[in-house]
């Protein structure tokens, strides 16, 4: 009966969309998806990713003996020629093949998917760009109406239409050549329904139009899974972007008080200005290290200790350093650059202005999963009014707090406590990284 015809051809557009979501779940496929130019080992890889699971198909149909949907082996063989290639179309073709030669003696299979394989190459070839097969629609209208509208680009439009017509033209080989020859030598979906002298028209057009969409639906499916690929990319690469704007904006004052002091030091002092020089040149050569989004805390603290060793040239014995680390701690990985702002902060605008000077105190501690830092001073505070608004005008808060959202979102902690005339301390909280399992760069 035709309903029963009709069922089957629906059947067989359910499992081409079951397919194509399968394999769009392998990381390795989507990554074979995203690449337009590939080397012949690239295109055989792709090839087989292709032509087993079509294959698959075909040997479904060849055992079960009446599941005749599963058949997909004609879609496939086209689909890894668009993808592909030659190289591509022309192995998935014989491959795919292979169940319906040997098992079944279906000995024009491989020749005609091979065929339709090479088809497929050939038609990547004619496409104005391979992103249009992607673009590729299976509505007649919409390929006609954009023939007209897009004046200016003809050759887009018609490579959509020879799609079309290749895809009408491949399943038409397949129904010539079954009826060709007497034996069996070829498997297709003959429209022909008992009780019906000639072929129902509906079954005609039904059988081109799913044929039409089993090409098309992977492609949407894929296309799909290319595009959120992209998104990740480029959210990827924003996140990049900002980690490497953050880390760059150090103060360069810091800079030009460094060098100032270097060239007092020269004539009055040259060994120190020598050491200075050293100290700074291995502070310089850390903040050109902008590819590393994190670092160890051991490697962080020895950036420190070089950074507070050129402000003590310049302040004396006005500045003390004190640091109470956990050992366990040292290992811990912390994003790069994470402390330097909040001590330059606490020397700006803590210390530099007390007459006696004072006391910065880094700790570090593991708890419960967590990392603890503490940047503390005894400076002069910051008032109940500024520090409600901090991490919105501070630029050292603010650059430490939007590194820390980036990368950890909102599983961290950061609170600044202050009371004027008795110092600032600035606390984080973030999860325990091990050295080796976090390295984003």
């Amino acid at each position: 009966m035709v309903e029963r015809y009709l069922v089957t051809l629906l059947v067989k557009l359910g499992a081409m969309a079951s397919i194509a979501s399968v394999l769009a779940r392998s990381n390795r496929f989507k990554s074979a998806l995203m690449r337009e130019k590939r080397t012949l080992s690239q295109r055989v890889a792709l090839s087989l990713w292709l032509s087993s699971v079509f294959a698959a198909s075909v040997a479904t149909r060849v055992v079960s003996r009446t599941y005749h949907a599963a058949d997909l082996g004609l879609e496939g063989s086209l689909l890894a020629g668009l993808l592909g290639g030659y190289v591509s179309g022309l192995l998935s073709g014989v491959i795919i093949s292979l169940p319906a030669v040997f098992m079944a003696g279906e000995r024009v299979t491989m020749p005609l998917l091979a065929g339709v394989g090479v088809l497929g190459g050939l038609l990547r070839d004619w496409a104005p760009d391979p992103e249009e097969i992607w673009r590729f629609t299976p509505f007649f209208d919409l390929n006609i109406y954009r023939f007209f509208k897009e004046s200016r680009n003809h050759r887009r439009t018609a490579f959509h239409l020879l799609l079309l017509a290749a895809i009408l033209v491949a399943e038409f080989l397949r129904q010539t050549t079954g009826d060709f020859f007497k034996v069996k030598e070829v498997f297709y979906l003959a429209p022909d329904t008992p009780g019906w002298p000639h072929p129902h028209p509906l079954t005609i057009l039904a059988l081109y139009t799913t044929t039409v969409f089993a090409v098309a639906i992977p492609l949407k499916i894929w296309n799909n899974t290319r595009n959120e690929k992209k998104l990740e990319e480029q959210e990827r690469l924003l996140v990049e972007a900002r980690l490497a704007a953050l880390a760059s904006q150090i103060n360069p004052h810091f800079l030009f008080n460094t060098l100032n002091s270097v060239s007092s030091l020269i004539r009055t002092n040259p060994n120190q200005a020598r050491t200075m020089v050293v100290k700074l040149s291995a502070v310089l050569r850390r903040l050109l290290r902008k590819h590393e989004n994190f670092s160890t805390l051991r490697d962080e603290l020895s950036f420190i200790e070089d950074y507070l060793s050129i402000e003590t040239v310049r302040f004396g014995d006005k500045l003390r350093f004190e640091k109470d680390v956990a050992e366990d701690a040292l290992d811990m990985l912390v994003p790069s650059m994470l402390l330097q702002p909040l001590v330059e902060n606490s020397i700006k605008h803590g210390l530099s202005s007390k007459v006696e000077g004072g006391t910065i105190r880094i700790r570090a501690q593991r708890g419960q999963s967590k990392l603890h830092l503490l940047v503390e001073d005894d400076g002069v505070g910051i008032p109940e009014t500024k520090l409600a608004t901090l991490f919105d005008q501070g630029i050292g808060v603010s650059n430490v707090n939007e590194r820390l959202k980036v990368l950890f979102g909102d599983e961290y902690r950061m609170w600044i406590e202050s009371q004027p005339g008795q110092g600032t301390r600035t606390q984080i909280e973030v999860p325990e990284l091990q050295t080796g399992l976090a390295a984003v760069s």
